[in-house]
């Protein structure tokens, strides 16, 4: 989810200084409503990088979202962690559950210095500059890591039973922490529905004697992975329900969820323990100073000469990458950070900052005359000369940090946003006690819609909770297709295509965006074609029989199963 992103060993007091600087974030602030079946917000998203009030001319050291969270959490240099965003199960640690449209000082945690943090569907981590860590939010599955599951929901800080934690991240309902205690330098708890804690199950049983419902045992206690009691693991990054690490010898491993690829062995599979992924072995192992990164339904890192690789769903369009492939388009940059959301990538570069992937919200930061996504990464033009330091992607948002020297006045003429919502107006926390409950009302009303999905195979656990933000679009992926038939099939909607002025192609290879080179249905005939192919056979072709293969509703959102557009799933 973030992907959590946790490439990075803790920073050191004087590099922390140096790689500060200011925070800028694009993409929705109708946290009710974004990711949900209630609809796109067509308002109040921030589509160019936009200064916040709060954090106008504070130091910020590190930035953390997921690729399942509509909530978000900045560090500064003296260790103060801010939270804001969506609050409805406590994830902001401010011991209520009332939403922050700004960054907010957590008071629970003022008496440490914060140095690490990662952000899952409803809850929060955070490690100390002492290797201790806090947790808050929702506890349903033990994703707190705090022994317990006595409390559902923990809104302010609890300590998890880590010692000498260096990095916390987080899945959608699971955390990961990285320790510097020989023997377990990987710790994990929450939800283990897909494998995606490691340790070999993912303790199914049934509810009740004579019952089909299936349950999942929570794992509150953080467990050290057995598979890696002989290696030290120094990266991690979690997608929704799979894990990327990297250890000390440069080696990849993923496990979780299999869908669409994403954790690169050449098969759909489900991973119940650490996989070797075979592609980075021998000459090709990850160097130091690598990059890894998770988005929901991806994986991405950094090898050799700074290549960037990724695998997984990475286009609406076109075949899946079932193992790692090389990023063409970024070869040569010098990458030094990178992030990624539910569909949507970021990338930290030279003197660029570069984002691509599919956008709702303006998350991309192309502003209000560019592109609403890109197939191909492209260069965020108003960043254009800025030193970017930190990112993160949420669901639907980017926080970028660019360093303050040599950008002279160009921050200054950066929008800077005060914290009206067009979906409440408030700003306030007095003033907000409505907007939770608006969401949740949302939530529940939907609920009975969400059962049918869920029948599809995907989280029938972490989603068969009318409290757990069901309606979100942060899923594994269009499960029914899980077992083969992911990939082929084109949204038809052509979103992407086509340049616009005042936006930077990086590098571009001179064919379409939104076609790739190497993928079946590169030109947007064939792309239609393969949608009608994929459909239940009423459309044959292009013209008018494949406009009846086609909804008849002009929805123009996602499908709840997956990155497809709803006029083109098939899960009714």
């Amino acid at each position: 989810m973030s992907a959590a992103d946790a490439e990075k060993k803790p920073v050191e007091g004087e590099k922390a200084a140096a790689a500060a600087g200011e925070l800028l974030y694009c993409g929705g602030t109708n946290w009710g409503v974004m990711g949900r079946k209630a609809g796109t917000p067509l308002t109040g998203n921030l589509v160019s990088p936009t200064r916040l009030r709060p954090l106008v001319g504070v130091d910020i050291r590190f930035v953390a979202s997921g690729c399942t969270s509509c909530h978000c959490v900045a560090l500064d240099v003296e260790g103060r962690c801010y939270t804001w965003g969506r609050n409805e199960k406590g994830q902001l640690g401010h011991g209520d559950t009332l939403q922050r449209n700004l960054p907010t000082i957590v008071s629970g945690l003022s008496k440490y210095k914060i140095i690490r943090a990662g952000t899952g569907r409803n809850h929060t981590v955070v490690v100390t500059e002492d290797g201790k860590s806090f947790s808050f939010g929702l506890n349903k599955h033990g994703q707190l890591g705090s022994g317990s599951i006595k409390n559902e929901i923990e809104p302010s800080p609890v300590a998890c039973l880590v010692s000498e934690a260096t990095i916390g991240v987080c899945g959608a309902d699971f955390t990961v922490w990285l320790s510097s205690v020989e023997g377990s330098s990987i710790l994990t708890a929450g939800l283990p529905q897909y494998g995606q804690l490691g340790h070999g199950t993912d303790n199914e049983y049934n509810v009740k004697e004579g019952s089909v419902k299936l349950a999942y045992e929570p794992q509150p206690r953080p467990r050290a992975i057995a598979a890696f009691s002989g290696k030290t693991i120094v990266k991690v990054a979690c997608g929704t329900n799979h894990t990327v690490a990297v250890d000390s010898s440069g080696f990849v491993y993923t496990w979780g969820f299999g869908g669409y690829g994403r954790l690169g062995h050449r098969e759909q599979k489900d991973e119940w323990v650490p996989r070797l992924v075979e592609v980075f072995q021998r000459q090709n192992v990850l160097p130091l100073d690598a990059i890894v990164s998770a988005g929901s339904v991806s994986s991405a890192c950094t090898a050799g000469g700074g290549q960037l690789y990724m695998w997984g769903k990475l286009k609406t369009t076109g075949d899946d990458w079932m193992y790692p492939k090389p990023v063409m388009d970024l070869s040569g940059w010098n990458i030094r950070c990178m992030a990624s959301g539910y569909m949507h990538h970021v990338v930290g570069a030279e003197d660029s900052c570069i984002s691509w992937g599919h956008a709702q919200y303006g998350e991309l930061g192309y502003g209000p005359l560019g592109q609403k996504s890109s197939a191909n990464p492209k260069k965020v033009d108003i960043l254009n000369g800025m030193h970017v330091t930190s990112v993160a992607c949420g669901l639907g948002l980017s926080l970028i940090v660019v360093d303050r020297a040599n950008v002279g006045d160009r921050l200054d003429q950066l929008e800077v946003y005060h914290g009206e919502s067009s979906a409440d107006g408030t700003e306030d926390n007095e003033n907000e006690n409505n907007t939770p409950g608006k969401s949740t009302n949302k939530s529940a009303a939907n609920s009975s819609a969400n059962s049918k999905k869920r029948k599809n195979g995907d989280s029938s656990e972490d989603e068969d909770e009318g409290d757990d933000s069901n309606d979100d679009e942060d899923m594994n992926g269009e499960i029914k297709d899980t077992k083969g038939k992911r990939g082929g099939k084109s949204s038809g909607r052509g979103r992407g295509r086509g340049a616009k002025k005042g936006v930077t192609q990086v590098r571009s290879s001179g064919r379409g965006r939104g076609r790739p080179k190497s993928e079946k249905g590169s030109g947007r005939g064939q792309g239609r074609q393969e949608t009608e192919k994929a459909s239940s056979g009423r459309g044959r072709g292009r013209g008018r029989a494949g406009k009846r293969g086609r909804s008849s509703r002009p929805h123009v959102r996602t499908c709840q199963n997956g990155p497809e557009p709803l006029t083109s799933c098939r899960c009714g």
